[in-house]
């Protein structure tokens, strides 16, 4: 795929990601609550993606990571990376995201182009900031995150039973590898 129809591939999966939360009128899936208390600083840093749901921004990647900092202008910069294990090269994927209220708050929204801000919303974190459990704003976006990794059995099993009773198919999710670094 060349440059010009990779950026019209982006494009139109931010629109359409996009206007799913536009469409169903809220920003995250139905019986969601996001994490309140958020210390911001303790969330930044590098965070190893275990599970996800798989889209066309991920497809194909293993070893990824997201990593937060804080920008300058308060927002934070997103930065997405993986191992494209078809094309056997990493590609990487910057953003800017923003708080939808207070900072304290687990409500976010990711922008990885112009002007379109999708769903980020953290619904389950530890008191150690060691795994999060992340949705996007509906039932087609998921995210297992690790400071390692690796989750422990216990925390899995806890944010699978929040998923699932949140009507995720867990069947669909990809179970990330980390072979690389």
């Amino acid at each position: 795929m060349n440059k010009y129809a990779r950026l019209i591939t982006i494009l139109v999966a931010t629109l359409a990601f996009a206007g799913n939360a536009t469409a169903q009128g809220r920003d995250m899936p139905e019986g969601a609550t996001v994490v309140e208390g958020l210390d911001k600083g303790r969330y930044l840093g590098t965070w190893y993606e275990i599970a996800r749901y798989d889209f066309a921004f991920e497809k194909n990647l293993s070893d990824t990571t997201a990593t937060y900092a804080l920008r300058d202008d308060g927002k934070i910069a997103v930065t997405n990376r993986g191992y494209n294990y078809v094309k056997g090269k990493w590609t990487e994927a910057r953003a800017k995201a923003r708080f939808r209220g207070s900072d304290d708050v687990g409500a976010l929204e990711v922008s990885f182009f112009g002007p379109f801000y999708a769903a980020y919303n953290i619904i389950a974190l530890d008191p150690e900031y060691r795994y999060a459990l992340v949705a996007g704003d509906s039932t087609k976006y998921l995210w297992i995150l690790s400071r390692t990794t690796d989750i422990p059995d216990d925390v899995k099993a806890e944010y699978l039973a929040i998923a699932e009773g949140l009507g995720y198919d867990l069947t669909a999710m990809v179970w990330v590898e980390h072979t690389r670094h």
